[in-house]
């Protein structure tokens, strides 16, 4: 199984329940991967012991200015305006660069090829059992795909994958629970959190992936998270009341099961359920 937890907003709690959710099925082999690799903190929590690093590269184009005829067909079919064909210069603008390689097939004259280029490192290791990695995204860069792709190549299917995903709903999300099984959404009940909430669902149903509801901080707010559910007819499987305690607890880096350990058997309780209604493969 590999489950994700997301959320459309920043600050619902994803980190809070996918470190629990993980340690409380460490009964079982099981990895946490932090894809939200623009400011990754699941490591906070589990504390592992790194092992390894490792570098990211995507590729950029090369233009080789001594047979390059200066046609434009290398800007015209990026769709990414990632060059510029200037009278006698191509410019490269390599942040914007997918590195598809498009332009490199579209050139008549073979005057393209690939560098590489660092977009940032994995780092993977050990806690108390649990497989963990995460990816950094390097400080200027804009694009987190190439290193949430190079992330989820670790993720090993002889494990339950807990996978916490950046928030929102744009490219990087779509990267990270494009391959999941089943996906928790953390909400607030606020009119902020049900905002969020609305995007998130109809993203995953674009995706045509099954999910959940987690309400955090239950009975703040109003009804507003648990009327839409109820008449989208999404399950809300588990609530996290609005606690000084557990506050205080993820304030200082303590996971959730280890603040109150009723929390392990309830989330191994959210566990059986997204297994029963995983995605079929």
């Amino acid at each position: 199984m590999v489950i994700a937890v997301a959320s459309g907003k920043g600050g619902t709690g994803k980190t809070l329940v996918s470190t629990a959710f993980a340690l409380a099925i460490s009964d079982k082999p099981v990895q946490l991967i932090d894809c939200d690799v623009e400011e990754p903190n699941s490591h906070i929590f589990l504390k592992p012991r790194f092992e390894k690093v490792e570098k990211v590269y995507t590729p950029i184009p090369m233009i080789d200015e001594a047979a390059c005829t200066h046609c434009g067909e290398c800007a015209r079919v990026c769709q990414f305006n990632a060059l510029a064909v200037l009278q006698k210069q191509v410019m490269v603008f390599e942040n914007l660069c997918h590195g598809c390689g498009a332009c490199m097939l579209a050139c008549p004259e073979d005057a393209i090829s690939e560098k590489e280029r660092e977009v940032g490192v994995i780092e993977t290791g050990n806690s108390n059992g649990t497989k963990f990695a995460h990816g950094k995204l390097n400080i200027g860069e804009a694009m987190a795909p190439p290193v949430i792709r190079e992330l989820k190549k670790h993720i090993d299917r002889e494990c339950e994958t807990v996978i916490d995903v950046s928030p929102g709903t744009s490219c990087p999300v779509i990267e990270s629970v494009r391959d999941a099984d089943f996906v928790l959404l953390v909400t607030e009940p606020t009119p902020f959190g049900l905002n969020d909430l609305r995007l998130a669902v109809e993203m995953l149903q674009l995706l045509k992936l099954p999910c959940a509801v987690i309400v955090n901080r239950s009975g703040l707010g109003d009804s507003g998270v648990e009327d839409y559910c109820k008449d989208e007819g999404i399950p809300i499987i588990l609530r996290i009341p609005f606690d000084e305690g557990i506050a205080k607890g993820y304030s200082r880096g303590i996971p959730l099961v280890e603040i109150q350990t009723e929390w392990r058997s309830k989330l191994r309780k959210v566990y059986e359920y997204a297994c029963a209604n995983a995605r079929k493969r």
